[in-house]
């Protein structure tokens, strides 16, 4: 299961990638070769910016690939490296619940029921602000996975 999902995240990221270059090289295009800059190609950039950080901190979470000061869990010995693992997982696990699932997904409601919506695409702003709660879950399930994982490694 997880690496059919670390599979769809990462194709996702990729187009979302690709998707952010052709628009900043479209809108450095239309600003200094055809001097017609367009108009929402800078929020677009920003939004796509927005969701590839968001959702890559996911992916590398899952790869346990994200920024960490690991020294303690170094210095520690094998049986107390497995319970460290344990509780840096449930804090990451923790986080992701409370900020962003339940706060992302309070943002994402209250945008919708104000009907707040971007200044240059017009998009409602709950759309952007819905990789939180989504790159929440994700980070759960990866957490939850590696707090198995650890523990089928002492059974």
């Amino acid at each position: 299961m997880k690496q059919k999902i670390d599979k769809i995240l990462e194709q996702i990221l990729v187009i979302l990638l690709a998707v952010l270059v052709i628009d900043v090289l479209w809108q450095v295009l239309s600003r200094y070769v055809l001097a017609s800059p367009s108009s929402f190609t800078d929020e677009l950039a920003g939004f796509l910016l927005i969701w590839v950080g968001v959702l890559g901190a996911a992916y590398v979470t899952g790869q346990k690939q994200h920024l960490a000061i690991d020294l303690l869990l170094q210095k520690s010995k094998p049986a107390a490296q497995k319970r460290l693992q344990l509780i840096i997982d449930g804090c990451v696990a923790l986080f992701a619940v409370l900020v962003l699932v339940i706060g992302g997904s309070w943002l994402v409601i209250t945008r919708f029921q104000l009907n707040v919506s971007s200044a240059a695409l017009h998009l409602p702003l709950g759309y952007l602000y819905s990789v939180l709660p989504i790159s929440g879950l994700l980070m759960v399930y990866y957490s939850v996975t590696s707090m198995l994982n650890v523990n089928k490694e002492e059974a």
